[in-house]
């Protein structure tokens, strides 16, 4: 997936880009240098420069996206509803999907990698972390108005490019077929975490199962740093890293954007004062469209995004480091307490959140 670390050029040594320069010059004849950018887990990121333009390349992991094809196509319906959509106050900027210089949206390398190419969203910058209230508002403004934007662009449309993403009882009887029969030595804390709170997996597929929520196009990966802030008005213009955008529950992007944003890294703790402030901004922009059902289940979604995300890390380092990318064996494992232990203050303070979805 996508990372975009303030669009800048991100330089590394000894990294091979003679196959993305060979790519990249499917897209343009005159391209200038290819850098590799952000720090995504899944995909791989280029900036490319050219004499005319510049613009983002990515080798997709089709370990990962199998079907590859399909986050073209919901990039085309997405970007079509854009285009279209009746919504003259939201001035959210969609990356734009590039042809290759003979026509095509994608390329695919003699290896059978699948790349796409992006347009890239001049003077702006993304944040690893909140460090003004106001950046918390114009996050939840931005999420609001993507929903809102897709809010009318029909589920059929789209692909589901991740068969079950953010279905959590499917990752929870993952975990347990590994858990028993993984030779790798188990960490106590998070083992228990899981044992003890594993009920939780369920609330929201279960809520859905029984009407009681409905399924929307989401955006399926709103972490802090997928929101691109103009560096002049600090204002978010655009909300990037689209590869997950089908059809699912709008609370997964609720309980997604607030735990990526309210972590305080170091000590684990959930902060309320952002929570408050970019739930109050979301339900602004977003709140006439929820039910009351909607409403009722934000709390178990901000409860469960970092028990699911947790619980995948766990997963995924018991059987190997084979999904999330890792610099050193244990970072899986370490991740998967972080967000064990977020989701425990998270919490301790059900109270608070419960109040500030319905002031």
């Amino acid at each position: 997936m996508l990372r975009h670390v303030g669009w800048r050029r991100i330089c590394i040594i000894n990294v091979a880009l003679t196959i993305p320069l060979r790519v990249a010059q499917h897209y343009s004849g005159s391209v200038i240098d290819v850098m590799p950018l952000g720090n995504g887990h899944i995909n791989d990121t280029y900036f490319v420069n050219t004499e005319s333009r510049s613009f983002v390349l990515q080798r997709i992991n089709k370990n990962v996206f199998p079907n590859p094809e399909q986050i073209t196509l919901n990039l085309m319906a997405l970007n079509k509803h854009a285009s279209e959509a009746d919504v003259c106050d939201i001035s959210l900027k969609i990356p734009e999907l590039l042809l290759t210089e003979n026509g095509r949206n994608f390329f695919q390398d003699e290896q059978d990698n699948y790349w796409r190419a992006l347009s890239f969203i001049e003077n702006t910058e993304s944040i690893e972390s909140i460090s003004h209230i106001s950046e918390a508002k114009q996050v939840g403004t931005a999420l609001g108005r993507f929903h809102r934007l897709t809010r009318t662009l029909e589920i059929k449309k789209l692909q589901d490019t991740l068969p079950g993403f953010h279905i959590c009882p499917d990752y929870l009887q993952h975990y347990l077929e590994v858990e028993k029969s993984t030779a790798v030595p188990k960490n106590s804390f998070c083992a228990d975490f899981i044992d003890k709170f594993q009920d939780i997996a369920n609330d929201l597929e279960h809520a859905e199962s029984q009407g009681l929520l409905s399924m929307r196009v989401i955006h399926g990966d709103p972490k802090l740093n997928n929101f691109l802030f103009d560096k002049d008005s600090q204002c978010v213009i655009s909300l990037i890293d689209l590869d997950t955008v089908k059809p699912g529950l709008i609370h997964y992007d609720i309980g997604d954007c607030i735990r990526s944003c309210c972590h305080t890294t170091g000590t684990d703790a959930f902060n309320l004062d952002i929570c408050q402030e970019l739930l109050a901004s979301y339900l602004k922009e977003m709140g006439e469209y929820l039910s009351t059902y909607d409403y009722q289940f934000i709390y178990p979604a901000i409860r469960l995004i970092p028990f699911e995300l947790g619980l995948r890390f766990y997963t995924d380092y018991l059987v190997g480091n084979r999904y999330f990318k890792v610099t050193e064996p244990d970072e899986n494992l370490n991740r998967a307490i972080a967000q064990f232990r977020l989701c425990s203050n998270v919490m301790e303070h059900e109270d608070e959140i419960k109040k500030f979805v319905m002031t």
